[in-house]
């Protein structure tokens, strides 16, 4: 997902949402356009939030590629509905002026005593790589695109014999779209083996096809006809079933597969594969999602699609890779991940090598506060929790206000412009002409108000996907989390003290006086309000209490009239210490070079960067892995002693660039 509605030009911190685990099933069937990251930022995975920028455009492929890493802002101001004919927008630096600080969301302390100092995670996404750490605890790599072999799979020709326009009468006859019986296409340079891999080139790829060759005028046609009628067609199309007619009974069911993809999020890289395969979104599956601002790489599993036709989409599509293929019986599950492998380089570093030795020492040994880091809680003037608390409250006229009213800060053009529509009018069908992207939040919302009426805004809202109305009441709940985190390290410290909580097992319990000394701040966790939780046993609980009530909620009764909208409660650890933690320091000259190999820098054979020993500038190079649910802007935030907020970052970058 992109880290926020206007791209940063000037370079930024970029994030990596470790969260994973409580995603929705839902989440796989949801493509949300991303004028939505006018309400948050990218990364909030256990909330099931994915942006993409717009609708599904056709899939990119190698023939129309461009240089996206280097597009001119020209371009990005088109793309934002903006023109030079109009007044020239105010630059992102100045937008974000108005955005949030670590401070706003309850995000002031550290653990560590060394001095920070600043670095910048440039624009380059290949800046920020994520591995993901599969169930077994191996670490994801793409390094074999050899398919496995299986005589069962058609030729090679088979997948380019057929033209584009074949491949849409086929298909439009396979789902009954035109009134024809039949598709006839004719074999040009007619040979046995020809008519035999056009046969099975319709057989593999339009299931619940058959073939058959005929004569007309002394020329040889292959006529694809339906076997069965619309009957077959329907338990052949099934998510349950898709391939029935042509796969081996031998093989497992889901070809797994190892997904390489840069500048892309995973619900968007599933969409593209999808479009190209001709087949429904919901037939992959994955363990966690990632973001889209990184180099990343993890596991999928599809369902009855073969390794080789996988395999001959790396020849057409660009920033993907797919390889390390296998065939199993079962899919993945979200959740299922371990956690995720992070490669973060920090250029222009100011820290002395001691500095940097002490920060990153601190990290190995000691960790980082948990926070829930700045992507959680929006870009703009309205954080998400401000919506999250105004649901809790019952307060319906203020969430719709907070979503749809003008505000300061990054977004699109045309979102400015269905605010403001929106603000003069109150009229939903109005401002929804204003925007060329309906599947937004603010769009899903304006038509619902449309359907329903201004009087019924609580079903107006429930248009729009589960996932996505939960993320804004998680989003109060961390805020709360934060807050009180905070203030439980300024009371107590870094130590485990009576009355704090830990769990044994999924139950959590009280640390007593004489136990204390069993425990460490590890192993320390503090709930996220709920009905379902409790509270510690020190002046931490009346701190919940005093927070919630001031926000006109009721600590003793978290259920919601709106059963989708009771807050069970969770618990969280404070204190997360990464594991195979490493660094270096390495000197450089030109701020474009790549400064560690990719998997596929290494599948091609490129030696690795080699780096001089002394250069105009210095850039920290780290390795860590993290569990699922936390943030690795917290690890880079208490290394570098720094506000992680885009606000801060950009102010930052900018100056540097001056």
């Amino acid at each position: 997902m992109e880290m926020t509605s206007v791209s940063l030009k000037r370079g930024c911190l970029v994030v990596e949402d470790n969260d994973g685990v409580a995603l929705q099933e839902e989440t796989k069937k949801q493509k949300v356009s991303e004028c939505y990251l006018t309400n948050s930022q990218d990364g909030i995975e256990n909330d099931g939030l994915h942006s993409s920028d717009g609708e599904p455009g056709p899939p990119e492929v190698e023939g129309a590629k461009k240089d996206k890493k280097n597009s001119s802002a020209q371009v990005q101001e088109e793309e934002d509905g903006f023109t030079e004919e109009e007044e020239e927008p105010e630059s992102f630096a100045d937008m974000m002026k108005h955005g949030l600080t670590e401070l706003d969301v309850g995000i002031t302390k550290f653990v560590s005593s060394h001095e920070g100092f600043s670095g910048i995670l440039k624009e380059r996404y290949s800046d920020f790589v994520v591995h993901e750490i599969g169930k077994d605890g191996r670490i994801s790599h793409l390094d074999d695109l050899s398919v496995p072999v299986d005589k069962e799979d058609p030729p090679e020709e088979a997948l380019t014999v057929l033209t584009a326009e074949d491949k849409q009468q086929l298909e439009e006859l396979q789902l009954f779209k035109n009134k024809e019986t039949s598709v006839a296409i004719e074999v040009i340079e007619d040979t046995k083996e020809k008519r035999t891999i056009i046969h099975q080139a319709i057989k593999s790829l339009f299931p619940g096809l058959e073939t058959k060759t005929e004569d007309r005028e002394g020329r040889k046609y292959i006529v694809a006809y339906h076997a069965a009628g619309k009957n077959a067609l329907a338990k052949v199309r099934t998510a349950a079933d898709p391939r029935k007619h042509s796969w081996p009974k031998s093989r497992g069911s889901y070809c797994h597969f190892v997904l390489y993809k840069e500048n892309k999020d995973t619900m968007d890289a599933i969409n593209v594969l999808s479009k190209y395969l001709r087949v429904k979104p919901n037939i992959f599956s994955y363990m966690g999602t990632k973001d889209k601002r990184a180099i990343t790489v993890q596991e999928i599993a599809v369902l009855k699609i073969s390794a080789q036709r996988l395999a001959h989409l790396n020849k057409c599509l660009m920033n993907f890779k797919l390889g390390n293929f296998s065939y199993q019986k079962t899919p993945l599950k979200l959740g299922e991940l371990q956690g995720n492998h992070f490669t973060v380089v920090l250029r222009n570093i100011t820290g002395t090598d001691e500095q940097v030795q002490q920060a990153m020492q601190s990290l190995k040994d000691t960790g980082f506060i948990n926070y829930y880091g700045m992507q959680r809680f929006g870009t703009t003037a309205v954080p998400t929790y401000q919506v999250g608390r105004a649901i809790l409250q019952n307060s319906w006229t203020e969430v719709m206000d907070l979503i749809l009213k003008p505000r300061s800060g990054a977004e699109k053009g045309y979102l400015v412009k269905c605010r403001e529509e929106w603000a003069k009018t109150k009229d939903p069908a109005s401002a929804l002409k204003k925007l060329p992207v309906k599947r937004c939040v603010e769009g899903q919302l304006l038509r619902g108000l449309s359907k329903y009426g201004m009087k019924n805004i609580v079903s107006a809202f429930g248009i729009i996907p589960r996932n996505n109305r939960l993320m804004y009441i998680h989003s109060y709940q961390s805020y709360v989390w934060n807050n009180m985190v905070s203030k439980r390290i300024e009371d107590y410290g870094l130590k485990p003290v009576p009355g704090d909580l830990v769990l044994k097992g999924a139950t959590a319990t009280y640390i007593e006086e004489e136990d204390v000394n069993n425990y460490s701040i590890h192993d320390v966790v503090m709930p996220l309000p709920g009905f379902d939780v409790i509270y510690p046993k020190h002046k931490i609980s009346e701190a919940y209490r005093e927070m919630l009530t001031a926000d006109n909620l009721d600590i003793d009764n978290m259920r919601h009239t709106i059963r989708d909208y009771s807050l069970s409660g969770a618990y969280r650890k404070i204190i997360i210490r990464p594991q195979n933690v490493s660094w270096e320091v390495v000197a450089y000259n030109d701020p474009k070079i790549p400064l560690f190999n990719t998997d596929v820098d290494n599948l091609e054979g490129k030696p690795p960067p080699i780096f001089a020993s002394e250069g105009k500038y210095r850039a920290l190079k780290m390795d860590f892995s993290l569990p699922p649910s936390t943030y690795a802007t917290m690890a880079i935030r208490e290394v570098l002693k720094m506000d992680t907020s885009i606000k801060n970052q950009t102010q930052l970058n900018t100056n540097w660039l001056r």
